[in-house]
């Protein structure tokens, strides 16, 4: 849905080239509804616009599109759709909704945030969506035109749904929310490392006042608490409050809004239709959310995953997906027809696309993540190996880390602004850099299916008191070519399994914990995991000092060692599928 404008002007390198973008995102919209397997029930539309006032005296712009059946679509009631939208300038693929639910029997309604294209009021993420919210939805339900109430949204607007889904029972009857987790700060930091891909690209695109500033060196600029100041010319709070809480303690994340956005879902009793991808970096939080779902609704909600990216495209390179199932219109019409024109109480559904076996699994019969583990195999690093059994002496392997070079992204899961890096990508030869050591392990006996969070379990060594260690997995195929599967990152600080200050020359465990995936790898090929100090720019760079990193005004190198073997055991965990 929203999906549009999150590839909003940064993306942009002349007018021309948003217009063609906008063209092909109002044709695919029309072309799923023509394919929805939904018919038209009317053939024609009306439009109207309207100042909803909000419970402190904001006007907030809302546009209506009724069914056109003869006469006024305001004269009969229908089953109504609302969407609440912080993006500007989309009334074209907004008019492409409205055009096809109208047509189909509903009216859709969408409103503007506040402080957003004519709505009144001051600009300012998260902060008002409650109330706007429950206040608009309390408007609507008292329509004489509206029967009942569904909600759709797609990253924000998905949150705006997420805002008052709790005060929603007995008003609204199903929500259908794609691309977006309740736990921001899942979102935000993989132990102790910012994801600046998210939230420093959508702060500069959302500020109040256009920022014009380069995204990367925006990135590297220290100390990065004045980013803003010094180069987006204005404070913006959000991102202040964002770069200072790295721990999941902080009181950002305990307190206030997004304590209560996350705890959320444990009191919503409204069926949802939750829908994320393995490669969307809202996915991480997607799951914390359908996890923390009041049990009762999870009962009579759908979840599913499909091979996507944020903007629902296929991100899987030189991999045959004859099954995408990527056009989530069809997906929201199914979801709508059965929840408020049948008026249905929703059996829970989980389905997943099966990455390499190109099918989608059902939990029922064929298990996801932990219910349908079946153990796990571990493979131990051995100088530029990975084997089954760990190596009895101890051994090292050794790098230096300088931010002044970090290792630049190459595919991942959390990753928004780099949009061409999303996903699994072909990756260099192993060893490709000095600072990325490679392990990789004999062709595989039999074909064996990932289902759930992979891990990687370091044992480190640091001449300086914090720094960052990450680990990628990868599947190479009997040609050489080596895919990504799963990456993330841990500082010492936050990855060590043993609580206390880490004493530089010592040696540490560290654990480096991956998302969820259902991850086909076929008998043949190989498992390879690189280990490195940055991830550049799916992470911040780490300065090689403790500390809060956003406050850092110089960076350290580091020398780095992995221990293998010994005492020191450093292995990869693979979580495996049950066998049918």
């Amino acid at each position: 849905m929203e999906r549009h404008s999150a590839w909003h002007c940064w993306k942009w390198r002349s007018r021309a080239m948003a217009e063609d973008f906008m063209a092909a995102a109002v044709k695919r919209v029309e072309e799923q509804f023509a394919k929805s397997g939904v018919s038209e029930s009317c053939a024609a539309f009306e439009r109207k616009d309207s100042q909803i006032e909000m419970r402190d005296g904001v006007k907030l712009h809302t546009i209506y599109y009724f069914p056109r059946e003869g006469g006024s679509g305001e004269n009969k009631k229908y089953p109504v759709i609302l969407t609440r939208t912080c993006y500007p300038g989309n009334d074209r693929i907004h008019r492409a909704y409205g055009e096809g639910l109208a047509c189909r029997g509903y009216v859709y309604v969408y409103q503007y945030c506040r402080g957003r294209e004519q709505s009144e009021g001051k600009w300012e993420p998260n902060i008002n969506e409650r109330n706007d919210g429950i206040d608009t939805m309390d408007y609507l339900v008292e329509q004489p035109w509206c029967e009942i109430l569904g909600y759709w949204g797609h990253s924000y607007t998905s949150m705006t749904g997420w805002a008052f889904a709790d005060a929603a029972e007995g008003k609204v009857a199903a929500m259908f929310l794609e691309d977006y987790g309740t736990d921001r700060f899942v979102s935000a930091y993989e132990k102790g490392c910012f994801r600046h891909d998210i939230l420093t690209a959508w702060s500069m695109e959302n500020a109040e006042k256009p920022v014009n500033a380069d995204y990367r060196e925006s990135c590297r600029y220290l100390p990065q608490i004045e980013v803003d100041k010094a180069l987006w010319g204005q404070r913006v709070p959000s991102y202040r409050e964002y770069i200072t809480s790295p721990s999941p303690d902080a009181a950002l994340w305990q307190t206030g809004w997004w304590k209560q956005l996350r705890e959320i879902p444990s009191k919503t009793k409204v069926p949802i239709y939750l829908l994320s991808g393995w490669y969307d970096h809202h996915h991480g939080s997607s799951m914390k959310t359908w996890e923390r779902l009041n049990e009762e609704t999870k009962q009579h909600s759908w979840l599913e995953i499909g091979a996507w990216n944020h903007f629902f495209q296929i991100c899987l390179e030189d991999k045959e997906v004859l099954h995408p199932q990527n056009e989530e219109i069809p997906k929201m019409l199914e979801w709508f027809e059965l929840t408020l024109k049948q008026k249905e109480i929703p059996t829970q559904r989980i389905r997943a696309y099966e990455i390499g076996a190109d099918r989608w699994i059902d939990i029922v019969s064929d298990g996801l993540g932990e219910e349908g583990t079946a153990g796990s195999m571990t493979l131990y690093l051995d100088e530029k190996t990975l084997r089954e059994d760990a190596p009895e002496r101890g051994k090292t392997r050794n790098y230096t880390f300088d931010p002044a070079t970090p290792v630049e992204s190459i595919g991942g899961e959390a990753l928004l602004h780099t949009m061409p890096q999303i996903g699994s990508h072909l990756q260099p030869e192993p060893d490709y850099r000095e600072d990325v050591l490679s392990f990789v392990s004999e062709p595989l006996e039999e074909t064996f299916t990932l289902n759930g969070k992979a891990s990687v379990r370091l044992f480190v060594e640091s001449d300086c008191e914090d720094t960052a260690f990450t680990a990628k997995i990868m599947e190479v195929t009997p040609e050489g070519k080596a895919y990504n599967i799963r990456s993330s990152i841990a500082t010492l600080e936050q990855g060590k399994t043993e609580a206390g200050a880490y004493e530089p020359g010592s040696v540490a465990e560290v654990q480096i914990t991956m998302w969820n995936i259902v991850y086909t790898i076929p008998k043949g090929s190989r498992i390879r995991v690189d280990v490195s100090s940055s991830d550049f720019p799916q992470y911040h760079v780490h300065s090689n000092q403790k500390g809060l990193w956003s406050e850092k005004t110089e960076n350290k190198i580091a020398h780095q060692t992995i221990h293998m073997g010994g005492k020191a055991a450093s292995c990869v965990i693979l979580p495996l599928m049950k066998k049918q």
